[in-house]
């Protein structure tokens, strides 16, 4: 089953780097623009390096000119799996009720 994430991407960031938002809520930083589809094309890419998918294993369905994407990537793995393949940890709130 694939894996669809909400994902914030702000383009010509001057890096290339994944992070969690205090929402829980991928955000990536980006070094191409956005123009002519460069900063899509390097988000896609860049998870499907990550995820070991080709290409056109993922796909944004929808934000295609907005800063917040819908990412499907097909593959069979959990949000927590993709985390670890980004090389990011969750962190565990203190205050959180068990």
């Amino acid at each position: 089953m694939p894996l669809v994430i909400t994902v914030k991407v702000t383009p010509s960031a001057g890096r290339c780097k994944c992070v969690l938002d205090k929402a829980d809520r991928l955000k990536c930083y980006l070094k191409n623009p956005p123009e002519r589809g460069k900063a899509n094309a390097e988000l896609c890419g860049m998870l499907a390096k990550a995820t070991r998918v080709g290409r056109d294993g993922v796909i944004i369905i929808s934000g295609q000119t907005a800063r917040t994407k819908t990412v499907k990537i097909n593959a069979e793995l959990t949000f927590d799996q993709l985390l670890a393949a980004l090389g990011i940890e969750r962190q565990i709130s203190l205050f959180e009720k068990k």
